[in-house]
């Protein structure tokens, strides 16, 4: 959807902006994947269960993310 997020855009010839769902899904899934290993690694490994509880909310949050940005991908936004 072209101009969704840029109320100004096209001003003084200016191409439409477009968002970087693809990057922020890329870096949601890299957040997701690195932050189970530290579960992994915090609870497997150390037996640190406070900081596997942190890395789980971690990627709590990169499934949220990630969810969101296919939703709006689905939709038809570019990017």
């Amino acid at each position: 959807m072209p101009d969704y997020h840029d109320p100004t855009a096209g001003f003084g010839g200016a191409a439409p902006t477009y968002s970087a769902l693809t990057l922020r899904a890329v870096l949601a899934v890299f957040g997701l994947l690195t932050s189970l290993a530290g579960v992994v690694i915090f609870i497997l490994v150390l037996w640190l269960p406070w900081a596997a509880t942190a890395f789980g909310v971690v990627a709590a949050v990169c499934v949220v993310d990630l969810a969101w940005v296919l939703h709006r991908k689905r939709r038809g936004e570019p990017g």
